[in-house]
């Protein structure tokens, strides 16, 4: 901040003829202009400089030098540059605090862009030095033009003179803003958060763990995501599947495996992200788990809760059931069948059709969905995997659920599709197909779909709620017009499910708008953001 407003403060009078007898005016206007540029750069630091970037420090300490020299030249400014040789000095002795690692593909990723803004500036420079050829001093060559446009990148003077000032401003202002706008978006890209691909590395022991534990969390077999990388414990007893978006380490769930190798599992994923400078985050993982990431320092609180339904007291009689067994009643009267069978059990035929349906019913482009979703349909590794398939009276498949299995006994709704031109309460008559097959199927448990913050939307609805529930409630209601909160809350609590909480883990309260973009850019609510779904999602 000292940088910008000392680069568009007043010079002083006194020390400006000083810096004249040695510097030309240009030179000065650019060092000014440089003053605040540095000091812009500087503040954008502040981002990666506090998650231990190695390369934003590197890039601090250039700029930190650079702006003491540009103090002085832009007008003797000893007090600014002093404190310029503080930070400087301040970055140095402190650089053993700057270690995480920087993304190799930002770095070419930079360059790129370096190259462009600097080749488009410099054409665009030469250019309009060719245009005003018969306006110049004398007769410089062609070696001589491209030599005014190269150092007009870096704001400065030539060996070109233009008999016009308006002509010489307009090459240098030219020139200047793309040398401007090279540097800037090359920094930019250099220090965006870093990505990785998904590290897959012993996913055959992953089943092997999921077989053993898979009980413990209805979100255990969405690990098996193609996008999620796997962070073992030192004695692979215990793994967490997390993706990096954004810079953020973002896991799902609680980590698979035996309950006392979950500290070890969660410290090497918090080292991973501390040693390459990104956020780590939580969603959803359950009360277990949610001590254990408190016990290795992440904050925690209340996400929304999880719809279980257990399938021995699922029935459709009595009055708060009254509106899913009209729907229900209604749709076998009108001729809707569903086959309950896990995918192993289906033919060639009936999976491919599935499959096709599947795509055709999808509510546009949009594959949504990332702590409570699989995001693929009748592969071979998902044998177990149950799907419900509903068909109208003359046979034809007009909607499908998938639920993929949760331990031994248990099932997590994965996906639902439906025909939007199908009978109202086709979904009510899937879901309800596989509560009532779930004795025959040993299934003792159905998790539905997650409801954030369903809290608010529960006790706004009793009588008492004071004002700021009731704000609170309003401000959801409104979000839910794009995210669908309130109506999955709905959706679910028909059934008459019990709620398990679930939880966000972060480290700091500061964290959190970053976290909140990366979770809903995981989960396709950000771009690339096309059209809306109707997959199961974690709304975050």
């Amino acid at each position: 901040m000292l940088d910008v407003v000392t680069g568009i403060a007043p010079p002083r009078q006194g020390r400006m003829a000083t810096v004249m007898e040695f510097v030309p005016a240009a030179g000065v206007l650019t060092a000014r202009a440089g003053t605040v540029v540095a000091g812009l750069l500087l503040i954008y630091l502040g981002a990666g400089l506090r998650r231990g970037k190695h390369r934003a420090w590197q890039v601090a300490v250039v700029l930190s030098a650079a702006s003491i020299v540009l103090h002085l030249v832009k007008g003797l400014d000893y007090a600014a540059a002093v404190v310029g040789g503080v930070l400087l000095v301040v970055l140095l002795v402190t650089r053993d605090r700057f270690t995480a690692l920087a993304d190799q593909r930002n770095r070419w990723r930079a360059l790129k862009a370096l190259a462009g803004f600097g080749a488009a500036g410099f054409g665009l420079g030469f250019l309009e030095i060719a245009i005003r050829a018969d306006h110049l001093v004398g007769a410089p060559g062609v070696v001589a033009w491209a030599e005014e446009a190269a150092l007009g990148l870096a704001g400065l003077d030539g060996p070109v003179v233009f008999r016009h000032h308006f002509a010489a401003g307009l090459v240098a202002y030219t020139t200047g803003a793309c040398g401007l706008l090279a540097a800037g978006a090359a920094l930019v890209l250099l220090l965006r958060p870093g990505s990785r691909g998904p590290q897959r590395d012993g996913e055959e022991h992953l089943h092997e763990l999921l077989s053993r534990y898979g009980g413990q969390d209805s979100l255990a077999y969405f690990a098996l995501r193609a996008d999620k990388s796997l962070m073992w414990s030192p004695d692979r007893a215990a793994v967490i599947a997390y993706r990096v978006v954004n810079g953020v380490s973002l896991a799902a769930g609680d980590p698979i495996g035996a309950e006392s190798a979950w500290p070890e599992a969660i410290g090497a994923w918090l080292a991973d992200a501390h040693r390459h400078g990104w956020t780590p985050a939580v969603l959803g993982c359950g009360n277990a788990a949610g001590k254990a990431y408190r016990k290795a320092g992440l904050d925690v609180v209340e996400l929304g809760d999880e719809a279980i339904v257990e399938t021995a007291a699922f029935s459709l009689t009595g009055r708060p059931m009254r509106g899913v067994r009209q729907a229900v009643n209604r749709m076998r009267r009108a001729g809707y069948t569903c086959r309950v069978a896990r995918q192993r059990d289906l033919t060639e035929t009936e999976l491919s059709d599935a499959v096709r349906a599947a795509e055709l019913f999808r509510d546009g482009p949009v594959e949504r969905g990332f702590s409570m979703a699989l995001s693929r349909l009748g592969d071979p590794r998902d044998a177990d995997c149950l799907l419900v398939l509903g068909h109208d009276a003359e046979g034809r498949l007009r909607g499908l659920l998938q639920l993929v299995p949760w331990g031994d006994d248990g099932l997590s709704l994965d996906l639902m599709r439906g025909d939007r031109t199908a009978d109202n309460g086709l979904t009510e008559l899937m879901v309800v197909a596989v509560l009532e097959a779930g004795e025959a199927l040993g299934v003792r448990r159905v998790s539905l779909n997650f409801a954030v913050l369903r809290s608010v939307f529960a006790r706004a609805d009793e009588l008492g709620a004071g004002p700021v529930l009731r704000l609170w409630h309003r401000l959801l209601r409104a979000a839910s017009r794009l995210w669908q909160i309130e109506s999955l809350y709905r959706a679910n609590a028909k059934y008459l499910p019990v709620w398990v909480p679930r939880y966000l883990c972060f480290p700091t309260a500061r964290d959190l708008p970053r976290i909140a973009v990366a979770a809903l850019t995981a989960e396709a609510f950000l771009p690339p953001l096309r059209s809306r779904g109707a997959d199961r999602v974690l709304v975050s």
